[in-house]
């Protein structure tokens, strides 16, 4: 009898173990989003009814009924009430200090003409101390509503900017980045009031240009590398700027629906800076980092260390940014043909191209993304051939490059199916088309536009992703204005009808692919982010339209009002 009653005892145990083992505690969840439409990016289901997030990650998305049941009395609730929710934006190539630092200094970002410019000048001097520099970026010629009478080269000259500061130095950054622009006072503290004799009409440094008049005097104007002439003379920033510069940056992100950011191009300061925000707990962006082409022993002692691949997925670096060519407005781009407005000139070569394959073998056997800017068709493919020339030294090491080319914005049509052949991502940033086509066409032709200028769809169908953003400062960081030139290719202002080159707009899945999934697979970060999946983070951004549905002229009416960074409401706009 008692053997028995020890038998059925231990059956019994048995199925209770069984049933336990079958029918594990549900995980419940923090927050729980429903009542809108929600795009996932995901291949096994365009949109859910609702997502669940358990802290940071992302725990279910699926049909309301199923998310409900991860639910308890602790779980907070957002309910769309019919507004749009995508998985979070990301920057794929944007500049994030100089993010900050652009809501510190003068904003030329909106100036329509050289007076503009001139009048915000003379506004800042009333309240500068003699002799402080005033400093401010944002403004480009080619976007101005008229010229000034008097130019060189297509560009300005000094003079009514010098009349409005005589004792402040002025430093004036071009939209690009890749020119500056400075008064006498600032040329004259360079000692750079004489450069140039009588009679020179080209002043060249390495990799960059000093624009003289027909007299050889400096114009005021500073192409690329030339540029250092006056930047390694203006105060360097301090640490309470920096801070300040940094949480302006993160705010300006969440506005905008971006929770995270690739960072095209850092030194050891910023390093420093960030793994101090960090620290500190103030790093409420994911920011990816490409650590500085410029400056060799950085590179190498980061070969020596290794990647860094944050386990919180805030601040990662695996990759380097080379600078290899100019900008196209500045007449910077490296062409493989003159430029049409000026015959005697091919752009630069910022930076040897024998460093290029230097950084791509090293990249390769350390474990370094390489991503290189170029803008000009002679740029793009001499990147291209440094790094097949890479690919093919170290095969074994090649398998999952994932190398980048920045901007990829003119290529000989030779180049295009490249990209595709040797594995390489453009990270192009559809914005600039809709900033730059109406004047590009003055810089390189119809034939070279129409054959190899922002050739999106045509490197889309070779196979390779597109990686979108904005190059911020360059550009707003507004990535709604992306989307829209993205699809339409027109202007902000919605011409041409029809849109420049149409066949190579983007859908509007593509469109959003390349600013969330195509982005982190570009930061080799599709694995944890770029789609509303389980197991990934809680990353998501939240809109007052449907931005895939809403008629083309009504998209840059899309406004974001809520940004959610790791599982946390960080930006709400209840207006």
């Amino acid at each position: 009898m008692i053997s028995r009653f020890f038998k059925i005892s231990s059956a019994f145990l048995i199925l209770l173990c069984v049933l336990a083992c079958s029918n594990p505690k549900q995980e419940t969840a923090t927050l729980l989003i429903y009542g809108g439409t929600i795009y996932t990016v995901d291949s096994t289901s365009v949109t859910v009814e609702a997502v669940a997030t358990k802290d940071n990650k992302i725990l279910f998305a699926g049909s309301l009924e199923e998310a409900e049941s991860y639910k308890n009395e602790q779980t907070k609730l957002i309910d769309l009430k019919g507004k749009t929710m995508t998985p979070g934006l990301i920057e794929g190539h944007g500049h994030f200090m100089g993010l900050g630092y652009n809501e510190l200094n003068l904003d030329l970002m909106n100036t329509t003409s050289y007076q503009a410019i001139v009048d915000a000048v003379a506004e800042r001097v009333k309240t500068a101390q003699p002799g402080e520099w005033i400093v401010g970026r944002g403004w480009h010629q080619s976007k101005w509503d008229s010229m000034p009478a008097e130019t060189v080269h297509g560009f300005q000259t000094h003079h009514l900017l010098s009349e409005v500061s005589p004792e402040n130095p002025v430093y004036l950054k071009h939209a690009s980045g890749h020119a500056g622009f400075a008064n006498a006072k600032a040329m004259e503290i360079a000692g750079l009031q004489n450069l140039a004799l009588d009679g020179v009409k080209k002043y060249e440094v390495e990799g960059g240009e000093v624009l003289v008049d027909a007299s050889g005097r400096p114009t005021g104007v500073f192409n690329e590398r030339a540029q250092t002439l006056i930047t390694q003379h203006i105060p360097e920033k301090t640490s309470e700027s920096d801070a300040k510069a940094f949480q302006l940056a993160v705010e300006a992100c969440h506005k905008n629906g971006i929770t995270s950011f690739h960072d095209a191009g850092i030194g050891r300061e910023t390093i420093a800076l960030y793994e101090k925000m960090k620290s500190e707990g103030k790093m409420h962006t994911r920011i990816y980092a490409m650590l500085t082409g410029w400056e060799k022993d950085l590179l190498n002692d980061w070969y020596k260390k290794g990647i860094m691949v944050d386990e919180d997925h805030l601040f990662t670096i695996r990759s380097v940014k080379l600078n290899c060519d100019g900008a196209l407005g500045s007449r910077g781009a490296w062409l493989l043909e003159p430029y049409s407005d000026r015959p005697d000139h091919f752009g630069h070569e910022t930076l040897p191209m024998e460093f290029v394959k230097e950084t791509s073998l090293n990249g390769l056997k350390h474990g370094f993304q390489v991503c290189a800017h170029a803008i000009g068709d002679r740029a793009n493919r001499e990147i291209l051939d440094r790094y097949e020339m890479a690919f093919k030294e170290l095969p074994d090491m090649a398998n999952d490059h994932r190398f980048r080319i920045e901007h990829a914005q003119h290529l000989h049509p030779e180049d295009i199916p490249r990209f595709a052949e040797l594995n390489v991502i453009p990270a192009m940033q559809a914005v600039h088309m809709s900033s730059d086509r109406p004047w590009a066409i003055d810089r390189l032709g119809e034939k070279r536009i129409k054959e190899g200028a922002y050739m999106w769809q045509d490197l889309l169908q070779s196979g390779v992703p597109i990686v979108n953003g904005t190059d911020v400062p360059v550009e707003p960081i507004n990535p709604i204005a992306s989307f829209y030139a993205s699809v339409s290719r027109k202007t902000l202002k919605g011409t041409p009808e029809g849109g420049y080159e149409p066949e190579q707009k983007m859908t509007r899945a593509q469109a959003l692919k390349s600013y969330t999934l195509d982005a982190a697979y570009g930061a080799f970060e599709d694995h944890i982010k770029g789609s509303i999946s389980a197991g990934k983070l809680a990353d998501f951004t939240i809109y007052d339209q449907d931005l895939m549905t809403v008629a083309e002229e009504k998209i840059l009416d899309t406004k974001v009002v809520m940004t959610i960074f790791d599982g946390n409401v960080v930006y709400d706009n209840k207006k």
